[in-house]
């Protein structure tokens, strides 16, 4: 593994910050998402998390309590690291060590696999995740920056 794909993760979140963000931005994020998985009948869930807040969760049929562990670990990671739980997965493995296995930080509470990524406001910071729980972490992470990405060019536009 190179320095890469860490550089093409830190261009997604410096490309994915919105220019504001409020509860109908996470309806708006939550449900794109669950468009998204409709079409495949993907058993996935999602969660929009900002200012300390779950703004928009949803589970899909096919999901059960783990997708929940791992959204609320996914999430976590990110809103401790500032980094999408994506990244940190693939710079733990860069430096060979195993994420889940650093002395400070509880495997139950944080974990380094794909699909949570950072919600920021341009020029302001972070401020949340969205968060995606089901498929292989790749797909998770996928489906949150599509959905990132649609939202911060409807922003762009003015709409």
């Amino acid at each position: 593994m190179n320095n890469d794909i860490l550089n093409e993760l830190l261009a997604q979140e410096d490309e994915l910050q919105l220019h504001y963000f409020n509860n109908d931005t996470a309806w708006e994020l939550g449900n794109l998402i669950k468009a998204a998985a409709d079409k495949t009948a993907a058993p996935i869930a999602v969660e929009v998390y900002a200012f300390e807040h779950v703004l928009f969760s949803y589970f899909m049929p096919g999901t059960n309590k783990d997708n929940h562990d791992w959204i609320k670990r996914k999430r976590q990671s990110v809103m401790r690291f500032s980094h999408s739980s994506y990244y940190q997965g693939q710079y733990n493995a860069l430096k060979n060590r195993n994420f889940e296995l650093i002395p400070h930080l509880d495997p139950k509470e944080y974990c380094a696999h794909g699909g949570s990524f950072p919600i920021r406001l341009k020029n302001s910071g972070l401020i949340g995740a969205v968060t995606v729980s089901g498929l292989a972490q790749e797909i998770d992470h996928q489906m949150a920056i599509d959905a990132m990405r649609i939202i911060v060019g409807e922003q762009k536009r003015g709409s």
